[in-house]
């Protein structure tokens, strides 16, 4: 859906195409959410990795044992993501967390990338592996990883209560899994032995012709970024940019993970974030809080500055932006169109940083001593100027076009719940209770800050009920399914619905 939203009168507008693909769009929802599981993991490493480059800058563990002892061990996150990722997506596109599915995604990625290999495709072609071509040396990436998590998945929603009759009855049901997958498997990569080079020259002219845009590229990057946020489909857009799908791969380079980064250039498709994320968002909150109304600014000042730290600190951003981006949608397309601007002004300054988890303080200080750092101390002063420009901006759009922020809607008189302290048992069954009880609530699953809800039918969710328990942003992500922002305990609530689900 597109929205736009003008003061009090609102003119909403439903692309039809959207609603008649309800389930393609949620595909590439939990998609995205999947992914978002090997990011978790990343901070530990980015932590290992900034540590190990602070202590031996110059070397990158060269001149110092406990440095290349830090770096290389954080390496394993970053150098194995395209695995991580076969995994989470096995586990993620069937909300199963199951040994059988990250054992076939394992074996699978495994196999196709020892297939595809410069070596692999030599032996098979009888060709000299200098004659092999060089798209045979990028096999293991991430576009590998993702199509190999999709395949495991298919395989286990298709043949995971399969009977298999006589003596081969002991490979029946989840057994039966790693074989069917693994022949699958077996039958792309043949076919990818043929398809893979062209595949290849593709995504390098993809990525090159965003390249050639220099920094315009990375600013229509920045601006559809935060677009697509309201349909976790930034997730997909990132691992373009950020892996190695389009051969960009602008954090593992930025990190020294991956060879090809160049000095001033890569970086471009993070550090722009650092401004918004640490500043702009920050002041933007800011002004939220102080456009609301007397009586209700003690209440959103809660909310406002919990979220703006989160921003400040980590880079999560998701609480502040679902605060505003359904009640005032004008306000979160001008964010994004100011994300935009700073992500062009980062570039073109050569004024770079990155990042491992998201661009908050924690990674922006972590960053500090990447390889491929570059004047990263000019993006303070950009921050503050992004932080001006945001105040303004929000300020302005809020009081000219009198915008339904949080705090300046007359009905607001419940209180919004801030604190973390839940009792989960009691909100999992309140949750369930308000989608329709155990009848029509089919599953629960989690990203960072959202709840993701499978449900039978959406019309018998009670929305006031779940306002009521202090959660007011409930967005429906298809015919079927349900996301609702209740902040970084997302996990342990839908943890908690399942046990009651079962």
């Amino acid at each position: 859906m597109i929205f736009y939203s003008y003061g009090r009168n609102k003119c909403i507008i439903i692309v039809d195409t959207l609603q008649k693909r309800g389930i393609e769009l949620n595909f590439l929802q939990k998609l995205g959410k999947s992914l978002m599981l090997p990011v978790t993991i990343m901070p530990l490493a980015a932590l290992l990795k900034g540590i190990g480059y602070w202590i031996d800058p110059l070397g990158w563990g060269v001149n110092n044992p406990f440095a290349a002892f830090l770096i290389l061990s954080g390496g394993v996150v970053i150098d194995n993501l395209p695995i991580l990722f076969a995994i989470a997506v096995a586990i993620g596109m069937t909300d199963k967390k199951n040994t059988t599915l990250s054992l076939a995604a394992v074996i699978n990625y495994l196999m196709i990338t020892k297939i595809l290999s410069p070596e692999g495709i030599s032996l098979i072609s009888g060709l000299h592996i200098s004659q092999v071509s060089i798209a045979f040396g990028e096999t293991d990436n991430a576009f590998i990883g993702i199509m190999v998590g999709l395949i495991v998945a298919f395989c286990y929603k298709k043949f995971n209560h399969i009977e298999i009759p006589g003596p081969l009855s002991f490979f029946s049901g989840e057994r039966f899994i790693p074989i069917i997958s693994g022949m699958i498997t077996l039958l792309f990569a043949g076919i990818f032995m043929y398809v893979w080079p062209m595949l290849y020259e593709t995504f390098i002219h993809f990525g090159t012709w965003m390249a050639g845009l220099g920094p315009i590229s990375a600013g229509l990057y920045g601006f559809f970024n935060r677009l697509l946020i309201p349909t976790g489909l930034h997730h997909a857009l990132n691992s373009v940019f950020w892996f190695n799908i389009a051969s960009i791969n602008d954090i593992g380079r930025f990190w020294g993970t991956v060879s090809g980064g160049i000095k001033g250039v890569t970086g471009m498709y993070q550090a722009g974030f650092f401004p918004v994320m640490m500043f702009g968002l920050p002041c933007g909150a800011l002004a939220i809080y102080q456009s609301a109304d007397k009586e209700n600014r003690k209440k959103i000042g809660a909310l406002m500055f919990s979220a703006a730290l989160a921003s400040f600190l980590t880079g999560i951003t998701e609480p502040l932006e679902f605060s505003f981006m359904f009640l005032a949608p004008s306000l979160f397309i001008a964010h994004a169109i100011m994300t935009g601007i700073m992500m062009f002004i980062a570039a073109s300054m050569h004024w770079l940083a990155g990042f491992s988890f998201s661009a908050g303080l924690i990674d922006y200080m972590l960053s500090f001593k990447a390889p491929f750092s570059y004047q990263a101390i000019h993006l303070i002063p950009l921050g503050i100027i992004c932080g001006a420009l945001y105040y303004v901006v929000f300020r302005s759009m809020i009081l000219h076009f009198n915008l339904m922020t949080p705090g300046r809607m007359k009905e607001e008189t419940k209180e919004l719940k801030t604190s973390l302290a839940f009792d989960y048992d009691d909100l999992a069954i309140s949750f369930v209770e308000a989608l329709g009880g155990r009848s029509n609530c089919l599953s629960a699953d989690a990203c960072i800050t959202r709840l993701r809800l499978e449900v039978k039918d959406t019309s018998l969710i009670n929305r006031d009920e779940i306002t009521r328990l202090g959660f007011d942003h409930v967005v429906e992500a298809g015919e079927h399914y349900v996301q609702i922002l209740v902040g970084t305990h997302a996990q342990f609530i839908a943890d908690a619905m399942n046990d009651i689900l079962m």
